[in-house]
């Protein structure tokens, strides 16, 4: 998701249409397993609207966000009862998990950092990149959710699964890899259930967004125009529904069927940006 944030930070006014799909593409997208940042920038890549630029990236995001926090409220519950224990000296296994999700988002916080210091997110930010990462990465998702078993949860992790993992979600950097579907094949490679992988994913979001949201609703806090904080809470609270449906219909989905569906969507995609970028369908 750090690709959404190569630009300057300007904030400028989005079409109210262009609002509402934004909040509906990211909330559908962000915990499937096929890439809502390489979505996002298709909006603009595909139509003739402008660049959201990086405001309703986040608004969006932190939408979504809440949309985690509410679904997965027993385990919102368990980690701030986690952080409790750790503020009283107590090395419970629920600050043992919150500990873990630390660890993990350690690896996508400094590779970020190191990014985006370089310059070199935007040359990313491409129909073949985003058709070719949907296509690998679908390979990537087949393959470990074939050979990963189905025995573990997410109170089972360690720290070298929780450390993999957060490497894992570095290469969603990169515009349509996707940061659940790399999570997600990570987990399951090494033998966490599907809905367990999810979950955990899920979970992984919620400190790099909320890093995210911070830093950019403090900007946003600082221009002092109305019109675009009203367009932010609006785009967020549209993604937040739309990002309950998906999450309700994913775990739903994941009790009775493998990841199967979410690759071949990503193939099929993939397919349609490679004919659009090679001209399969030009008329001669």
């Amino acid at each position: 998701m750090f690709q959404r944030f190569a630009h300057n930070q300007r904030f400028l006014p989005v079409p109210f249409d262009q609002l509402v799909f934004l909040a509906i593409v990211q909330g559908l997208t962000e915990f499937l397993p096929i890439s809502s940042s390489g979505h996002l920038n298709l909006v603009h890549l595909l139509t003739s609207w402008e660049d959201q630029g990086p405001l309703m990236d986040v608004a969006v995001h932190v939408g979504s966000l809440f949309a985690v926090m509410v679904y997965f409220w027993r385990d919102m519950v368990m980690l701030m009862t986690a952080a409790w224990h750790l503020c009283h000296g107590r090395f419970t296994p629920e600050a043992r998990i919150l500990l873990l999700l630390v660890a993990s988002s350690i690896p996508i916080f400094a590779a970020g950092y190191v990014v985006l210091r370089a310059g070199v997110l935007n040359d990313l930010r491409t129909l073949p990149v985003i058709a070719w990462a949907n296509l690998i990465f679908a390979f990537v998702l087949l393959i470990t959710d074939r050979i990963g078993m189905t025995v573990r949860r997410v109170e089972h992790i360690s720290l070298k699964d929780a450390v993999a993992v957060g490497f894992a979600q570095v290469l969603s950097i990169i515009p349509g890899a996707s940061r659940a579907g790399v999570t997600i094949s990570m987990a399951r490679l090494f033998g966490y259930e599907r809905r367990e992988a999810a979950r955990f994913s899920m979970l992984l979001s919620i400190p790099t967004i909320l890093g995210l949201g911070a830093a950019t609703g403090y900007e946003l806090y600082g221009t002092g125009d109305l019109q675009i904080q009203t367009d932010a809470i609006i785009a967020g609270g549209l993604s937040f529904v739309a990002a309950i449906i998906s999450i309700v219909f994913m775990m739903a989905l994941l009790k009775r069927t493998s990841m199967l569906p979410f690759v071949i969507y990503r193939l099929v995609l993939g397919g349609l940006l490679f004919g659009l970028i090679y001209d399969w369908w030009a008329i001669p």
